[in-house]
Parts: C-alpha cells; structure tokens; sequence
C-alpha cells in the first residue's frame, strides 16, 4: 500500500487551531504543524491533541546536575587523598572549599545535558526537508501535514476542508530504501 501525504493550507492561526481539533475529533493524531510565528492557539490545540504536558528536558538537567556535583566530589575527595597535604592539623578532606567545585561542575554538565536533552527530543538538525513543506509555510501560511495510506487521505482530505483549509494537496511519499 501506497503512503501519501495530505497537505493543508491554512490562512491564520484561528483555522489552523481548528484544523488540528478536527483532525483530533477524527481520530487523527499524527500530523505536523507549521506556521510562520508562534501561536499560543495552535500550540495550546497540539498540546490538546497530543497531551504533552511538561518537557522531558528538565529530567536530562537533572540528571546532568547530579552528575556534575557526584563528579565534583569524586574529583576533590579522590585528589585530596591521593595528594594529601596536612597543614596545621586540618582534616585531609574539608567540605567548604569544594563547595565552589561542587556548584561548577552541576551548572556545566547539567547545561550540556540539558541542551543535548533539547536537540534529541526536538529531533534536531533535520538535514532532509520534512514531506510535505512548502516555503510559504515560512512566510504567511499555515499548514497541517498528514501521512497517511492512499485509503485514509480522501477521509482527512475532508476532514481538512471541512476545518476551513484554503487548500489541500495529496503528494505521494517516496518508499524507504535499504542501503543494504
């Protein structure tokens, strides 16, 4: 079976929204939006459909935090007992100073953690164009994009007009090939 993609166009944010709860009433819920400047009312509709809620990222900061005060420590205790230097009687390792390690080396690998986090759940760089992209979704449009089988896209074809898309394409998706 053959895979499409149906492409709507949309003229504002307020038809897109409602293109995207229409595909949502219909039991349609893998699409991608695009839109020339961010609208609270199609990300509050994705959000709708797709029931995200809160960013995964925060876990990789977490993470990337703990890390970086664990190495933090392992690096200062493991240095002052394999350099131990006893200067007027003071224990070997003393927590105070390291403090300042302990907090560097939280923000920094918790930050890059953080971005490495963001790229992968974000699926960044996209080096090929998406199926479906027009430039003027860039410019001045809006458009929902959906892959679908041949059987199912005059249903969402209806579904998009019905929503009060400006216009709707079908384009045929190239098959996935092994370099194997």
């Amino acid at each position: 079976m053959s895979e499409v993609a149906v492409i709507s166009t949309f003229g504002n944010d307020d038809d897109c929204a409602r293109g995207i709860l229409a595909l949502h009433h219909a039991r349609i819920h893998d699409f991608r939006a695009f839109f020339p400047f961010p609208s609270e009312k199609i990300i509050e509709a994705v959000n709708h459909v797709r029931g995200w809620g809160r960013s995964p990222v925060r876990y990789w900061q977490l993470f990337g935090g703990i890390i970086g005060v664990l190495s933090a420590i392992a690096l200062t205790f493991g240095t002052s007992w394999e350099w131990n230097l006893i200067v007027g009687g003071r224990p070997i390792i003393s927590v105070p100073p390291y403090i300042v390690i302990m907090f560097e080396l939280m923000i920094l690998i918790g930050g890059l953690s953080g971005l490495t986090g963001f790229f992968l759940h974000s699926r960044m760089p996209v080096f090929d164009p998406l199926p479906g992209y027009r430039s003027r979704f860039n410019e001045d449009k809006f458009g929902l994009v959906v892959e679908c089988d041949e059987t199912a896209a005059s249903r969402i074809e209806s579904v998009l007009r019905d929503a009060g898309a400006e216009e709707v394409t079908r384009e045929a998706l190239e098959p996935v090939r092994d370099n194997h």
